[in-house]
């Protein structure tokens, strides 16, 4: 089942075309790792597609709810308000700075949004976050501040704080960048539990072992195209794109 469909995205900033027809599916249960230079368009796409940002013209449809489609002039024409509200629905971000509201408390951060988008009574937000915090070994922290806490443990709340809304696809804008590369294990092993229990993700990432070994599906972008997209063994093991084996060999 298709949990998301991108097709003939483009978008520009100016002159800049950063996305450049861009088109991709990912399937329900399935981990997608987007590899590529900076400034190749990775986190431009996710903005995109969780409404930050707008495209100027191509299709997107995430769960079966069209987000935007062209029209009759081949402009992006996009869904009503109620209609994109519903979508967001579908989709949970952690952005690579945690984004935390930093005068609330732990607990306050991961109850906020469910009780005022999804309307849940204080009660059951809270049952809601303990039980993340405990999937996250964060359950001694509930009544902390951010700024208490190690970047790798903002990174931990900030994942309950979107699993608590219950996504149906959860999109990660390189979540470890921020962090040195102890704290990076503890996210990537977070992440490595979600893909386990078959959480459909999408991971922008510079972290290639991680792509490699946890990713269904790679797709590699370098100046606004999608160049390569296939399994992790096509990407790293046998892709003939001398594009691709240049970025690769860094690493």
């Amino acid at each position: 089942m298709k949990m998301l469909e991108a097709k003939n995205l483009k978008k520009s900033f100016g002159d800049n075309e950063v996305l450049k027809n861009i088109s991709f599916d990912v399937n329900k249960g399935d981990v997608l790792a987007i590899i590529g230079p900076s400034g190749s368009g990775k986190s431009t796409l996710l903005r995109c597609i969780t409404q930050l940002e707008k495209v100027d013209s191509g299709e997107i449809v995430i769960c079966g709810e069209t987000l935007v489609k062209n029209d009759y002039d081949g402009n992006a024409l996009y869904a009503s308000k109620k209609e994109k509200a519903s979508v967001a629905r579908h989709l949970g971000l952690v952005f690579q700075n945690f984004n935390l509201f930093p005068h609330f408390s732990v607990m306050r951060n991961i109850t906020e949004a469910q009780r005022k988008v999804l309307g849940r009574s204080k009660e059951a937000s809270e049952e809601v976050a303990r039980k993340l915090l405990k999937k996250m070994g964060l359950s001694d922290k509930e009544n902390a501040y951010p700024c208490e806490l190690s970047g790798g443990q903002q990174q931990r709340v900030s994942i309950a704080r979107a699993l608590a809304l219950s996504p149906d696809i959860l999109l990660f804008d390189e979540p470890t960048s921020a962090l040195d590369p102890e704290l990076t294990g503890e996210i990537l092993k977070v992440i490595r539990e979600l893909a386990s229990e078959k959480m459909t993700m999408i991971v922008v990432t510079h972290e290639m072992l991680f792509a490699k070994n946890v990713a269904d599906r790679v797709i590699f972008m370098d100046k606004g195209y999608i160049i390569e997209n296939g399994t992790p063994d096509e990407v790293f093991n046998k892709s003939t794109n001398e594009r691709t084996k240049a970025f690769l060999a860094k690493y």
